[in-house]
This record gives C-alpha cells, sequence and structure tokens, in this order.
C-alpha cells in the first residue's frame, strides 16, 4: 500500500520502518519541523514536509500518528482534499470518530506497545487493535496491521479506551516504580541493574499464571513490622510514602478478596 505518515515521533518513526520492512511504499512523512520529517524519512522513506496543505493525494492510507492534543487540530487540515481516502489513527484512548464529518474512510491502527527512538521494536509480537467505520477501512486496516503483527483484533472505541487505561497501570506506573526504586537504590550507592533479575522473573511470571496468584511481598500477607520499617525509610519523601502505603492497601485488599 501507498502510505503517508502524518507525525514523526517515536510511534511513526517505529511504524514507518515496519511498513516499508514489509513491503509497503511510504510517501510522504509530515512533520511540524522538518528535522523531525527528516529524521524519519530516512528510516521509513518518502519525502518529508511541514506542510499540511501539501500532502499527497496519491496515497492509499494516511496513518496519523500525533499525540492526542493536536488530532482536533491537525485532522481538517489533512482530510481536506483527501476526503475520499482511508485515515487511520495510532492513539490509545481517542475515539474513532474524530475522523466523522472530515473523511469518507477512517478507523484505528493502534499497536499497544511502548515505543522509543533508540530501541526498534519486533512488531511480529505487537497486537494491534484495529477498528473501521466501514468495511474497506476495516479491511485496509487488517491488511496493514496483518503484515506486521501476529495478533491483529478488532476492537470499539470503548474497548480500546479501557485497553488504554490497563495498559497505563501495566507500563507507565510500573515503570515509575522502576523509577523510585532507582532512586532509593542510588542514594546507598546500589546499582539498578541489580533489580534485573528479579523483574525479569516478575513479568515471566504472568506468561504461566494470573497476576493476582502472581503477587507476593509483605502487602499480601500485612506484615506491619516490614511495612511499618519500609514507611520510617521513606518519611522524607511524603509523596514515595504516600504511594507505598496507598499501593499496600490496595494488594491486601485484593489478596483478601482472592481468597
Amino acid at each position: 500500500m501507498k502510505i503517508v505518515l502524518i507525525g514523526a515521533g517515536k510511534l511513526a518513526m517505529n511504524v514507518g520502518r515496519a511498513l516499508l520492512g514489509a513491503g509497503h511504499d511510504i510517501v510522504q512523512v509530515y512533520s511540524r519541523t522538518m528535522e523531525s520529517a527528516l529524521r524519519v524519512a530516512a528510516v521509513a522513506g518518502g519525502a518529508p514536509t511541514t506542510d499540511i496543505s501539501s500532502l499527497s493525494t496519491n496515497a492509499d492510507v494516511y496513518i496519523v500518528a500525533l499525540k492526542d492534543s493536536v488530532l482536533a487540530d491537525i485532522i481538517p487540515l489533512a482530510c481536506r482534499g483527501r476526503e475520499r481516502k482511508i485515515f487511520l489513527h495510532t492513539a490509545g484512548s481517542v475515539p474513532m470518530d474524530i475522523f466523522k464529518g472530515m473523511a469518507l474512510h477512517y478507523g484505528v491502527f493502534y499497536p499497544m506497545q511502548t515505543f522509543s527512538l533508540e530501541r526498534e521494536a519486533d512488531f511480529s509480537r505487537i497486537p494491534f487493535f484495529i477498528e473501521g467505520n466501514d468495511e474497506l477501512t476495516r479491511n485496509a486496516a487488517t491488511e496493514l496491521a496483518s503484515s506486521l503483527s501476529e495478533k491483529v483484533v478488532m476492537l470499539s472505541s470503548e474497548q480500546r479506551k479501557h485497553l488504554h487505561l490497563a495498559a497505563v497501570f501495566a507500563s507507565n506506573f510500573v515503570n515509575h516504580c522502576y523509577t523510585i526504586a532507582s532512586d532509593i537504590l542510588a542514594r546507598q550507592g546500589v546499582p539498578f541493574d541489580v533489580m534485573l533479575s528479579l523483574i525479569d522473573e516478575t513479568a515471566g511470571k504472568v506468561h504461566d499464571m494470573s497476576p493476582a496468584d502472581a503477587q507476593t511481598g509483605p502487602a499480601v500477607r500485612y506484615d506491619e513490622n516490614v511495612m511499618r520499617s519500609h514507611g520510617l525509610m521513606l518519611r522524607d519523601n511524603p509523596l514515595f510514602k504516600d504511594i507505598y502505603d496507598r499501593m499496600s492497601l490496595s494488594i491486601h485488599k485484593r489478596s483478601i478478596k482472592k481468597k
């Protein structure tokens, strides 16, 4: 397929490179800055541009990979003159109907993963959640996603909102806990890499058992002596202590409910 990438961030970089590798033709890359457009075009192909009104009219699919806050401003400009083309956005929590009234064929192309510029994503292992307002769009989204991933799931906008919420807990919040752990260790001159084996084992367990069954630690058994000692060590950082207390309470309540 011929594709225009609207956006040049971490997701656009990774998905553009993967689409090119799967045999698709990246016609153009749009970004607010030429530096970003050039960076993505260098790995995904296509002509870089900073002029949204000059987007090619010869592509099959226009993938909008921008932060949520700018979608409402950019989408009308991107669709103008290309109303009969297929438009897909990549946002986890934005409804498909953000395109309504501006494009005839529209939907969602959402790879659920955390991306970075420094690490090339293996899309074969990343699930894609897609949606389309008509059969033409659903077929196009399915074809694109299936060319990259072994797992493609049709999901409604409402379901995807909850999926995105779950992903924030499973990824963003967990990574913040790693950051807190790193801060605690750094104060004692201990490198964070001592945690990697524990992190890998914890993540690996949920491939074989439910997260609730894999939960361990002092909060499960409500070991007050250990928890009180941890609280004293966090007394200089009330925010971290509050996170610790609330998380421990949530873990304990969930463990009681499980029984």
